[in-house]
């Protein structure tokens, strides 16, 4: 029984199946991955003479979704209807343990068109 003693040759690499896998992963963390814009919103806090005392101030408590501007019952598309005076106010903003930021978010995109208004979220 003869056995071979030669010399074993190391077979190369191939390099097509390494690429490939490379290009699947670019291909799904591009994919996975998201391209929003995230976007700021300003906010002023309530602290000691924030506001000026000639201009009026009206008062916006937020119990979760539901919005009561200075007591009243008022739905949010309604909301700009409510501000309709071209003069400065002040608006003070309350918000309860239901209140998300979410609803936060949509009652100061709401208010944003609005240059007469400067709303201030009581801490």
């Amino acid at each position: 029984m003869a056995l071979k003693t030669g010399k074993r040759r190391r077979r190369r690499l191939s390099m097509t199946s390494l690429i490939d896998v490379i290009f699947l992963l670019l291909l799904f963390f591009m994919l996975s991955s998201t391209f929003s814009k995230y976007s700021e919103v300003e906010l002023t806090a309530g602290g000691a003479g924030s506001t000026r005392s000639d201009d009026p101030v009206r008062f916006i408590k937020m119990d979760g979704p539901r919005i009561l501007l200075n007591g009243q019952d008022l739905a949010l598309e309604s909301l700009t209807q409510a501000f309709t005076a071209d003069k400065q106010q002040t608006v003070l903003i309350s918000l309860s343990d239901q209140t998300t930021s979410q609803h936060l978010i949509d009652l100061l995109n709401t208010l944003r068109p609005l240059s007469h208004i400067r709303a201030v979220v009581l801490s």
